[in-house]
């Protein structure tokens, strides 16, 4: 395939020219040096002839010049996170850029733009859609709006090894391609089970009377418990709890250390249930401006970044559930019928939710996701 000469080329060589290294007519030569058709008709001097003519000086000026415009640029790629940054949802897609700029040197780069300081969270989803960014981390439930079916990822209770096996990653892979222009590349989140934290108790899996910070992930659920439901973005959650505007919240069992809701928080319910999910996504058409070497450095760090998930998540949960205790945060853990009820509410409130939303999609998705029966 022919290749017309770069524009870093031409400016290397009348950089040359000017300093007085080479003649006008280097620019010529390298033109045909890398594309014949793109030779001026007046140059009847074929190519050997031509590499004769130079001097030694002249010729290795000459070749300093041709390198670069025949190497393919480095791919820079933005990247963004829905999370604050250097917290727990953060920290991994922080190392898989890392990792990706290391090993990618030369070839391809990520330039990290930043978290929720950077662009609202639920906005994440729309702009990974319309490429304004090229890669993202973020959860499902912060773009059930453009992408509903998303919010199946909270209740699968198969580890993602198996859902890559059995048919249930490839079936949500083609929904990310059609309804997001996504490539769903890794799960760096999905061990770590969800549960309800409160500033007043309960003795029953009843939150009537109670006002419940939700995003998508607990609307259904925490409505069929009777809950007056507030959805807001993370930024916003301690001074709601600090004015009481809220009651509690839902959020997985690590993380609320990071973003200081600790400090408002006097209850944690157990059991936990569904599994949190945050993910690593690459625009579509960003994805198709790789070439094959670019887009394995992407796939085997996220692969590396999926497989070493659930030691990270289970050491962070450990962590948190001990520093809990330390600080007084009592658990308040439903057991026998009444934990049943719970978890069954929990989980039927949530496929019916999602069915009504994707009746073509959720049924399947129930399928693949959920435990035998």
């Amino acid at each position: 395939m022919d290749r017309q000469a770069s524009p870093q080329c031409h400016q290397s060589v009348q950089r040359l020219r000017t300093e007085g290294l080479i003649k006008p007519i280097a620019s010529d030569l390298c033109r045909v040096l890398i594309s014949p058709r793109a030779a001026p008709q007046n140059v009847s001097v074929d190519r050997e002839e031509m590499m004769h003519r130079w001097s030694g000086s002249a010729l290795l000026a000459l070749m300093l010049v041709a390198a670069p415009c025949a190497l393919a640029q480095e791919v820079a790629l933005k990247g963004i996170t829905a999370f604050a940054e250097k917290t727990l949802n953060s920290r991994s897609f922080e190392r898989f850029i890392d990792i990706v700029n290391a090993e990618g040197k030369g070839k391809l780069s990520i330039d990290y733009i930043g978290g929720t300081k950077a662009m609202p969270p639920f906005e994440v989803g729309n702009a990974l859609k319309a490429g304004v960014v090229d890669i993202a981390n973020v959860t499902g439930a912060y773009y059930t709006n453009v992408f509903p079916e998303a919010d199946a990822w909270k209740l699968t209770q198969r580890p993602m090894s198996e859902l890559r096996r059995n048919g249930g990653f490839d079936y949500m892979a083609k929904l990310y391609e059609e309804k997001m222009n996504a490539i769903f590349l890794a799960r760096q989140i999905g061990n770590t089970p969800f549960h309800i934290y409160l500033t007043k108790p309960i003795t029953k899996p009843d939150l009537t009377g109670l006002k419940i910070r939700i995003t998508p992930v607990y609307r259904d659920f925490f409505t069929a418990l009777g809950a007056t439901v507030v959805q807001t973005a993370p930024g916003e959650v301690y001074t709601a709890l600090e004015r009481g505007v809220v009651d509690g919240y839902g959020w997985p069992t690590a993380g609320i250390f990071d973003l200081g809701w600790h400090e408002k928080t006097k209850y944690r319910v157990d059991p936990g249930f569904y599994r949190a999910e945050v993910s690593f996504l690459m625009n579509k058409t960003s994805w198709s401006k790789l070439d094959e070497a670019q887009r394995k450095i992407i796939t085997e760090t996220a692969a590396r970044i999926e497989a070493d998930s659930t030691a990270y998540e289970a050491a962070a949960n450990a962590a948190d559930i001990e520093r809990m205790k330390q600080l007084g945060i009592e658990t308040i853990e439903l057991k026998g019928a009444d934990a049943e009820v719970y978890l069954t509410k929990a989980y039927e409130a949530a496929w019916a939710g999602i069915i009504k939303q994707s009746p073509e999609h959720g049924p399947k998705l129930r399928e693949f996701f959920s435990k035998p029966r």
